[in-house]
């Protein structure tokens, strides 16, 4: 379409013009007197808190790499050479593959999902005025405090009658959306994107879509990867809803643990070792998406 390039360039026209209005010195502190080091502190209370948030981790490979008499026996300070031992009888005992492959799924589709309805959503309630906004948002941001234990009863009879219980779209389906994306889509579209942008490209013609499209998409894209990211883990971990919808033949990762933990003996060994196995991939997930949600969060933080 050849306004295509006419809605980018005046898009890029009115975001100069956004910037020129603020002045190029807004925003920013020069002299060497701005310029302040993190302190001792600072550096030992991140220190202190990043250790805490590992000691659960390796606690569990602690226990997982032992065999079941090691908590009788004290708590151990160093790993010992049963962890693959122990791997064995967790994918011998539960459809190890297959759950991951189920959360994987589900994971995936839920935060896609999540951010295309939460940044739409957002756009709409940032920068559209229509009787009732305000109204709307207060009614979505209230239904955060409504425990999800209440809505489970009906929520059951709904997918049983669509015939979806067992399946992984009675998991996939009420989670498409959820308030807390659309608060924070909201929040974030309403400061980081200039109304001059919008006006511009409705100037030349352009719809509400595709407004959306090539101005609010873009400008919400560092919001949207930590939105992705936090729904991707919550979704991940999540145990409750899966654990009562889902059959034990087709279970995500977190309700597979479960079936590890027999009615009378519990091996705590092999429990911990396969929810080290679970934690494995969001690990690798946040160390290959770590560098570029910081660059976008940073760029986010320069254009607003």
């Amino acid at each position: 379409m050849s306004s295509i390039p006419m809605i980018e360039q005046s898009a890029g026209k009115a975001a100069a013009r956004a910037a020129a209005r603020r002045g190029p010195g807004v925003g920013r502190k020069t002299g060497s007197s701005s310029v302040r080091r993190p302190g001792f502190l600072t550096y030992g209370f991140l220190g202190a808190v990043l250790l805490a948030s590992l000691f659960p981790l390796y606690w569990s490979f602690l226990v997982g790499s032992h065999d079941n008499t090691v908590l009788s026996r004290g708590i151990p300070l160093l790993p010992g050479g049963n962890f693959l031992a122990n791997a064995a009888k967790v994918f011998d005992s539960i459809p190890f593959w297959k759950a991951m492959g189920n959360s994987l799924i589900v994971s995936s589709v839920t935060a896609s999902s999540v951010v295309v309805f939460s940044t739409l959503a957002g756009f709409a309630f940032a920068k559209l005025r229509f009787r009732g906004s305000k109204g709307l948002l207060v009614f979505v941001v209230a239904t955060m405090a409504v425990p999800t234990q209440l809505g489970v009863v009906p929520l059951f009879i709904v997918m049983s009658k669509l015939g979806w219980t067992g399946s992984l779209w009675a998991v996939i389906i009420p989670g498409v959306v959820t308030a807390f994306g659309v608060f924070w889509m909201t929040q974030y579209l309403r400061d980081a994107l200039p109304d001059e942008l919008i006006e511009a490209v409705r100037m030349d013609g352009a719809s509400m879509i595709q407004s959306f499209w090539y101005i609010g998409f873009p400008a919400a894209r560092p919001a949207a990867a930590m939105l992705a990211l936090f729904t991707f883990v919550a979704t991940w971990t999540n145990f409750f809803w899966p654990f009562i919808v889902l059959d034990p033949s087709n279970p995500t990762l977190p309700v597979a643990l479960q079936l590890l933990q027999a009615a009378h003996f519990v091996d705590y060994s092999v429990v911990l070792a396969g929810a080290v196995l679970a934690t494995v991939p969001l690990l690798l997930l946040f160390v290959a998406a770590g560098r570029q949600l910081v660059s976008g969060i940073m760029q986010g933080a320069v254009k607003g």
